[in-house]
């Protein structure tokens, strides 16, 4: 019983390996991109990535603090 599941798992294995290698060769990228170091940053040149694609969302405003008074000690 053992060697069934321990060649199950490898047979899942090998088929989410094939999934993932066509998976990557659909991508339809001709140009994989690089990173070149320009005025002190990476940036990344060529690829298929634009701008557009990446939504980044603005940061939060700041909420403001409460401090509680202190009792007196006296």
């Amino acid at each position: 019983m053992t060697r069934v599941r321990a060649v199950a798992q490898l047979l899942a294995a090998a088929v989410m390996a094939g999934i993932a290698v066509a998976t990557v060769q659909q991508a339809g990228c001709d140009s994989p991109g690089r990173y070149e170091y320009r005025d002190g940053a990476y940036l990344l040149v060529g690829g298929c990535v634009q701008p557009g694609d990446l939504a980044v969302p603005s940061p939060p405003d700041p909420q403001p603090t409460t401090v509680p008074p202190v009792p007196s000690r006296s």
